[in-house]
């Protein structure tokens, strides 16, 4: 935890907070805070700062926070992702609010199980409890906002193109013709398919609602390994 993300019910007067559980857990034993030191802190959707540890028992910490510092500047980019195996959902949601992501779409495909749409990690406290911890890793405050589609076609169809405008959108399809491209700037939308890739028909749905299909090369990567390596590759930001 490089940044104690701060939320409403945090505070008890406009400068002071009190934390428990996970966060008080880690700055006792982990960073090893006493009476007076000073953490990084930040306000969720809001601004960082510093908070002076006024108070320390077992059960709290009172801090006094001063937030005088904007979060960084969020990705151009909306990630698209077929809901992938919950084991290594949680690790997505996590890397993706560490990297800046702030707009992603989980959808459906023909390779994505029904049972994965059942895991508790898409309840709204795991979801912000992940989301939290990538962006205590980034010392960041803006939570990315996640949006659910179980239906391809339907998203493809009525919302995928709207979504779209003014936007870059790819594809990351293994074998295609074009490589990823870098250096990008501008907003950016990227579909990541299942374990397996995205079918064909569904590539031909995604490219007919205006996406460019992209390879890494010739290796196949899994999902939790695709997200942070194409938002790095497309990205200068993150290099």
């Amino acid at each position: 935890m490089n940044l104690a993300l701060l939320f409403d019910e945090d505070f008890v007067a406009p400068d002071r907070v009190v934390l428990r559980g996970r966060r008080l857990e880690h700055i006792r034993s982990v960073l090893g805070v006493s009476t007076g030191d000073r953490l990084p802190v930040g306000r969720v959707n809001g601004r960082m700062g510093l908070g002076e540890v006024v108070k320390l028992t077992e059960s709290e910490a009172e801090l006094v926070v001063v937030l005088d510092t904007e979060p960084p500047a969020p990705l151009p980019v909306t990630l698209i992702l077929a809901m992938p195996r919950p084991k290594m959902f949680r690790r997505i949601v996590q890397t993706s609010a560490t990297l800046g992501i702030k707009n992603i779409w989980l959808i459906n495909s023909y390779k994505v199980e029904k049972s994965f749409w059942q895991t508790p990690w898409l309840s709204d406290e795991n979801l912000r409890e992940n989301m939290t911890l990538g962006l205590e890793q980034a010392k960041d405050t803006a939570l990315p906002q996640v949006h659910i589609r179980k239906l391809f076609k339907p998203f493809v169809e009525d919302e995928l193109p709207a979504l779209l405008e003014g936007k870059r959108a790819l594809v990351a399809h293994p074998g295609t013709a074009t490589p990823c491209p870098t250096h990008v700037s501008g907003p950016t939308a990227l579909c990541i398919g299942p374990e397996g890739g995205f079918t064909p028909y569904e590539v031909e749905k995604l490219e007919e609602a205006g996406c460019q299909s992209i390879h890494l090369g010739p290796r196949i990567l899994r999902v939790e390994t695709a997200v942070p390596v194409l938002i790095s590759r497309l990205f200068d930001a993150c290099a």
